[in-house]
Protein backbone atom coordinates (compact mmCIF):
# COMPACT_ATOMS: atom_id res chain seq x y z
CA UNK A 1 0.00 0.00 0.00
CA UNK A 2 1.30 3.43 -0.91
CA UNK A 3 0.93 6.45 1.31
CA UNK A 4 2.17 8.92 -1.31
CA UNK A 5 -0.71 11.33 -0.69
CA UNK A 6 0.57 14.03 1.68
CA UNK A 7 -1.48 13.84 4.86
CA UNK A 8 -1.32 15.17 8.39
CA UNK A 9 -0.71 11.92 10.29
CA UNK A 10 -2.68 12.03 13.52
CA UNK A 11 -1.62 8.55 14.62
CA UNK A 12 0.66 5.93 13.17
CA UNK A 13 1.46 2.48 14.49
CA UNK A 14 3.17 -0.50 12.94
CA UNK A 15 -0.26 -1.60 11.66
CA UNK A 16 -2.29 1.55 10.87
CA UNK A 17 -2.34 5.17 9.86
CA UNK A 18 -4.93 7.77 10.96
CA UNK A 19 -5.26 11.13 9.19
CA UNK A 20 -7.80 13.81 8.37
CA UNK A 21 -9.88 12.93 5.29
CA UNK A 22 -8.59 14.99 2.35
CA UNK A 23 -12.18 15.60 1.16
CA UNK A 24 -14.22 15.57 4.41
CA UNK A 25 -17.96 14.98 4.43
CA UNK A 26 -18.32 16.04 8.09
CA UNK A 27 -16.91 18.86 10.24
CA UNK A 28 -14.57 16.22 11.76
CA UNK A 29 -13.67 13.39 9.38
CA UNK A 30 -10.70 11.13 10.12
CA UNK A 31 -9.68 8.06 8.11
CA UNK A 32 -8.08 5.08 9.83
CA UNK A 33 -6.43 2.68 7.40
CA UNK A 34 -4.55 -0.58 7.99
CA UNK A 35 -1.08 -0.64 6.46
CA UNK A 36 -1.68 -4.25 5.43
CA UNK A 37 -3.74 -4.73 2.28
CA UNK A 38 -7.17 -5.88 3.47
CA UNK A 39 -9.90 -5.55 0.80
CA UNK A 40 -12.86 -5.25 3.19
CA UNK A 41 -14.13 -6.05 6.66
CA UNK A 42 -15.11 -9.47 5.27
CA UNK A 43 -11.41 -10.27 4.86
CA UNK A 44 -10.35 -9.54 8.47
CA UNK A 45 -9.02 -12.70 10.13
CA UNK A 46 -7.57 -13.71 13.47
CA UNK A 47 -4.16 -12.75 12.08
CA UNK A 48 -5.42 -9.14 12.09
CA UNK A 49 -6.09 -9.07 15.84
CA UNK A 50 -3.17 -6.67 16.39
CA UNK A 51 -4.66 -4.23 13.90
CA UNK A 52 -8.05 -4.40 15.63
CA UNK A 53 -6.42 -3.62 19.00
CA UNK A 54 -4.53 -0.71 17.43
CA UNK A 55 -7.78 0.48 15.83
CA UNK A 56 -9.66 0.56 19.14
CA UNK A 57 -6.75 2.22 20.99
CA UNK A 58 -6.43 4.82 18.22
CA UNK A 59 -10.16 5.59 18.25
CA UNK A 60 -10.19 5.88 22.05
CA UNK A 61 -7.16 8.16 21.98
CA UNK A 62 -8.59 10.44 19.28
CA UNK A 63 -12.04 10.60 20.92
CA UNK A 64 -10.38 11.60 24.19
CA UNK A 65 -7.95 14.10 22.62
CA UNK A 66 -10.66 15.75 20.50
CA UNK A 67 -13.17 15.68 23.38
CA UNK A 68 -15.79 13.85 21.35
CA UNK A 69 -17.19 11.65 24.12
CA UNK A 70 -19.79 14.19 25.27
CA UNK A 71 -20.33 15.81 21.85
CA UNK A 72 -20.85 12.59 19.91
CA UNK A 73 -19.03 10.66 17.22
CA UNK A 74 -19.40 7.67 14.91
CA UNK A 75 -16.98 5.00 13.73
CA UNK A 76 -18.06 3.82 10.28
CA UNK A 77 -16.86 1.06 8.00
CA UNK A 78 -18.48 0.69 4.58
CA UNK A 79 -18.83 -2.54 2.62
CA UNK A 80 -20.24 -3.90 -0.60
CA UNK A 81 -21.62 -1.24 -2.92
CA UNK A 82 -21.06 1.41 -0.20
CA UNK A 83 -17.29 0.84 -0.19
CA UNK A 84 -15.72 3.18 -2.78
CA UNK A 85 -12.09 2.08 -2.29
CA UNK A 86 -11.09 -1.62 -2.28
CA UNK A 87 -9.06 -1.24 0.93
CA UNK A 88 -10.49 -1.59 4.41
CA UNK A 89 -10.75 1.78 6.13
CA UNK A 90 -12.72 3.32 8.96
CA UNK A 91 -14.22 6.80 9.23
CA UNK A 92 -14.21 8.51 12.63
CA UNK A 93 -16.70 11.32 12.20
CA UNK A 94 -18.47 13.97 14.23
CA UNK A 95 -20.84 16.80 13.47
CA UNK A 96 -18.55 18.85 15.76
CA UNK A 97 -15.07 19.72 14.62
CA UNK A 98 -12.13 18.79 16.80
Amino acid sequence: MSFAIPVNRLRETERLLAFYHPQPSYPLHILIVPKKAIPSVMHVTGADAGFMVDLMQTVQSLVSELQLEARGYRLIVNGGEYQDVPQLHFHLISEHDG
